[in-house]
């Protein structure tokens, strides 16, 4: 039989009656080597006692330590944790010696002075006021080994909700995974899982490469995961300064929990402290090797440094630039070192180039070839750019690099396509380097100056190519340019060699090194001949429409006053007759369609009276001319006792015979007030209303065609009888037309909605103008008479 040690003793004891080479010997010998052994074994579990006592302080003071910073920090006790391991590992101590350096203590057993030591002060309400974290945070805290804290974690925190395994998996350089701690996975499965290639999509690279955390109720993962896919699991990235650095994951044997917000707040802390203990994978470039890096890049490059704000990356500081940098809106590299990237290019971030960078921050990933269509503002210009982008993570930092789409091509298609704009909007650019003499010139500028292209002009020697009156502006662009160090332009008549003139704008820029020096000068010329030249014309043609508009102006106000002047504003008293009128004229709303609208009323010698209303075709004074004409002729022809359709006769015949060939409508009534007798006719007119007290009655229409239209037209007359109180209306279509619907729906709808006229036929007319659907915007003409009763009628009653 072997000696061993005793089952369920402590361990390093050897058996009863056992030596430490072999049997005992003598009785005495015997006593003797029991006697050392057991003085060995108090003394090892007197050194044992004393080291759990010990580590029982350490956690009691780092529990009192959280607590304290917890209460002043304002934020959870995993929080605080946390804090406290970082600031240790930033300052290289044991948690256990920054804890008793918050506290005022030394680390190192219990008070002096019969005080309380930490074990004693562990939660005591005057110690720092706040309660002691919870477990899984002590662990974490106390423990700086990651391994541990996974096992504290799954002790403390994670077992309680019922999961069964924790794993923490870090990101590495590249885009695999390392299963950086495990507790409670099979060893041979942890084996299995120990490194994850980049291409195997993850639940944990899901959460590394900026997917959402995802809980034990979402679906089943899809392809393989450590535990089975079938298994309940919580996945949460570990973020430390904006970057995630890796995930945990928590598995469940069972069915899916359910995890409330006080379950998933814990997990959330829990990944917190992970992630403290985790550290960053990638150790900071030193800063010369950041400057050999930078200045190896092929294209133009920018180092950034990110900004943090509540762990949350929110701009980015510009740190230096490569020597192939050029600013996009031509400012020296020196100046934007040190600057914010949002305040140097804040249309540039707005417009796409923060997401890329914050992605690559967060994920730790690089892009590559990210095509982005940017604005670069700034200055009172905007550049558009299409840009090809490249972003690697550098330690903590960004490289960022990019380069023109059009830089890129070498295509002949684009080429082609560039020079075919160029010559199509006769732009051609240059550059000159006024301290070698070497001047640029793309293509169209020989033929622009009608040179040969080795015959290149530099700006120097621009004024002996202009014409003598632009000399001193060109001067001007050249001092601006050269002394000044500001862009200009310029216009200027440019004189070829066979003497034809150009009409040249020309717009330069200086190129800076980043002393500020001038180096070089780059610009463009633009043949703006056509369009001077076209401006000329515009100019001409301007001034004569505005002789035109002047003349139409002149002949539209003639034509208003002309109708003003012959169509008067009141009727002729009519009361001795036993007859009441009222008119109205209401003109077109715009001057240019002042219309041939007329009416006339007239006594005639025979006692009789002459009603007519008219509407000339056309507008303006050719239109107010034909309306004199008809309306004089009528009230010539109407005193020769021609009834109504006879007189449309003779007006027909003159319309015909006016130079401008006038054509019109009009409607002629003759109206015995004796006897209220009524005998019209119409030339294409509306007809007459009768209004009376028991109704309104459009009155029969007979045929008559335009006034102008045929030689030989003829004009049916109609006869019809008035009663005293009867109103008599006569109109012009600008009252009732509309677009939409026929005149008789639009003559209804107003005489229905104008009511009875009443005693006073002006106010009545005044309402059909305010109710008046018409929309056609035309001038009008209203007529209305009514025979009065025989007690109404001013002056003595009429003979007979």
């Amino acid at each position: 039989m072997t000696d061993g040690p005793r089952p369920g003793g402590p361990p390093g004891v050897p058996p009863y009656g056992a030596g430490p080479t072999g049997p005992a010997g003598g009785p005495g010998e015997a006593q003797d080597a029991v006697a050392r052994q057991l003085a060995g074994a108090v003394r090892r579990l007197q050194h044992a006692v004393e080291r759990m006592r010990a580590e029982e302080g350490t956690r009691a003071l780092v529990d009192l330590a959280t607590g304290m910073l917890a209460e002043r920090l304002t934020s959870t006790t995993a929080e605080a944790a946390a804090r406290l391991a970082a600031l240790a590992r930033e300052a290289g101590v044991p948690v256990a010696t920054l804890a008793a350096d918050v506290v005022g203590r030394t680390a190192e057993g219990p008070a002096r002075d019969g005080g309380p030591g930490p074990s004693d002060r562990r939660g005591a309400p005057g110690s720092a006021g706040a309660p002691a974290p919870p477990a899984p945070a002590r662990a974490l805290a106390a423990v700086p080994d990651l391994a541990g804290a996974v096992e504290a974690v799954l002790r403390q925190g994670a077992a309680p909700l019922g999961a069964h395994a924790v794993l923490v998996w870090q990101r590495l350089p590249g885009g695999g995974l390392a299963l950086a701690a495990q507790a409670g996975l099979p060893l041979d499965e942890a084996e299995a899982w120990n490194r994850v290639p980049p291409g195997v999509d993850t639940p944990a690279r899901q959460a590394v490469t900026g997917g959402e955390d995802r809980w034990p109720d979402a679906p089943a993962p899809t392809g393989p995961v450590a535990g089975g896919a079938t298994t309940p699991r919580a996945v949460l990235p570990l973020l430390a300064d904006g970057r995630r650095l890796g995930a945990l994951e928590v598995l469940w044997p069972g069915p899916a929990p359910e995890l409330g917000p006080p379950q998933r707040r814990r997990l959330r802390a829990l990944a917190d402290l992970c992630a403290t203990l985790l550290g960053h994978p990638e150790p900071p470039v030193p800063p010369d090797r950041e400057a050999d890096l930078l200045d190896g890049v092929l294209d133009p490059a920018l180092l950034l440094e990110p900004v943090l704000r509540d762990g949350r990356v929110v701009d980015f500081t510009v740190l230096r630039t490569n020597r192939l940098f050029r600013d996009p809106l031509g400012r020296p590299r020196s100046g934007l070192d040190g600057t914010s990237l949002l305040e140097t290019y804040p249309m540039a971030c707005a417009t796409g180039l923060l997401e890329p960078l914050l992605r690559a921050h967060e994920t730790g990933e690089p892009r590559t070839d990210d095509r982005l269509r940017l604005v670069f503002q700034g200055g009172g210009i905007a550049v558009p750019a299409v840009l090809r982008i490249a972003v690697a993570p550098l330690g903590p930092r960004l490289l960022l690099s990019w380069q023109r789409d059009t830089d890129r091509s070498g295509d002949p298609e684009q080429t082609d396509l560039l020079r075919q704009a160029q010559r199509l909007a006769r732009v051609a650019g240059f550059e000159e380097q006024p301290d070698s003499g070497r001047i640029l010139w793309s293509e169209g500028l020989s033929e622009l100056f009608g040179l040969p292209p080795e015959s290149a002009v530099p700006l120097a020697r621009l004024a002996r190519h202009v014409h003598p009156d632009d000399g001193p502006a060109v001067r001007r662009l050249l001092d601006t340019v050269r002394h000044r160090l500001r862009t200009a332009s310029s216009v200027f008549r440019l004189v070829r060699p066979d003497g034809s003139q150009r009409y040249t704008r020309v717009i330069a820029e200086p190129v800076l090194d980043e002393a500020g020096r001038l180096v070089a000068i780059r610009g463009a010329y633009h043949d703006v001949s056509a369009q001077h030249w076209t401006e000329i014309a515009l100019g001409a043609t301007r001034a004569r429409l505005a002789d035109s508009e002047q003349e139409t102006a002149e002949r539209e106000q003639l034509a208003l006053r002309l109708q003003q002047a012959i169509l008067p504003a009141a009727p002729p008293p009519l009361g001795a007759s036993g007859l009441r009128a009222a008119v109205r004229y209401r003109p077109a709303a715009k001057r240019e369609r002042v219309g041939g609208d007329w009416y006339d009323v007239l006594v005639l010698p025979d006692r009789r009276v002459l009603l007519a209303v008219g509407d000339v075709a056309g507008h303006g004074v050719g239109a107010a001319t034909g309306m004199v004409a008809l309306r004089h002729a009528l009230r010539g022809l109407a005193v020769t006792g021609a009834g109504p359709g006879r007189l449309l006769e003779w007006a027909n015949t003159v319309a015909l015979r006016e130079p401008a060939q006038v054509t019109a409508t009009a409607v002629c009534v003759l109206l015995g007030p004796d006897d209220g007798s009524l005998r019209w006719a119409r030339a294409g007119h509306l007809p007459p209303i009768r209004l009376a007290p028991g109704g309104a009655e459009v009155l029969p229409l007979p045929h008559g065609v335009l006034l102008g239209a045929l030689a030989d037209a003829e004009y049916e007359e109609y006869t019809a009888r008035l009663v005293p109180g009867d109103v008599l209306l006569l109109y012009t279509d600008g009252l009732v037309e509309r677009r939409d619907r026929p005149v008789e729906e639009s003559v209804d709808q107003l005489i229905r909605a104008a009511g009875p006229p009443g005693p006073d036929l002006e106010r009545y007319l005044d309402l059909l103008l305010e109710l008046s659907p018409a929309d056609t915007d035309d001038d009008t003409c209203l007529v209305a008479v009514r025979i009065e009763p025989p007690e109404a009628a001013a002056g003595p009653p009429p003979d007979g």
